[in-house]
Parts: C-alpha cells; structure tokens; sequence
C-alpha cells in the first residue's frame, strides 16, 4: 500500500495552522505519509475556498479535517485506508 498523501492547507500568522502543522509533524514519527502545505494566499480559488475554514486537511485528496485537527482521529484516518477513501 502506497503512503497516504496529506495536504495542510492555511496561510502564515494561523495559529490553528501553526498548531495543526506540530499535531502532523507529531503522528508523521510513528506513521509515514507524504506531506505537503499550500499558502491560500497564494492562489485566489483556494483563498475563497478556505478562507474561513483553516486549516483544512485533505488526506488523498479528500477533505478529512478542518478548523480543529484531532490527532487521534488524524493519525487513525492515515493509518487506516479504508478511512482515508476518498468519499463516491
């Protein structure tokens, strides 16, 4: 099975975004996933996207979290494929 790719998307001077990034950098020593961030601020579509959601988490491309990121439940939904489908 192929890691699981997790996007965080925010902009700096989050503190949720901030706080998000260290609850994924936490679960990412026990669990291996790819990791990627986008700045909202710099692209127009994702800045009206999420503007009023940061920081959103997508985990394969699927939005699994927003605002507040649960690292339980986070590090279940990387672990675990059948939680991380993307929805149909």
């Amino acid at each position: 099975m192929n890691e699981p790719s997790v996007t965080l998307y925010g902009r700096p001077g989050c503190c949720l975004c901030d706080e998000a990034r260290v609850i994924i950098e936490r679960v990412r020593e026990r669990v291996p996933f790819e990791l990627s961030e986008r700045n909202i601020e710099a692209d127009e579509t994702l800045l009206h996207r999420y503007l009023e959601r940061i920081p959103v988490v997508t985990i394969d491309g699927r939005e699994a979290f927003e605002l507040i990121l649960d690292e339980p439940a986070f590090e279940d939904a990387v672990r675990d494929p059948q939680l991380r489908r993307p929805a149909q």
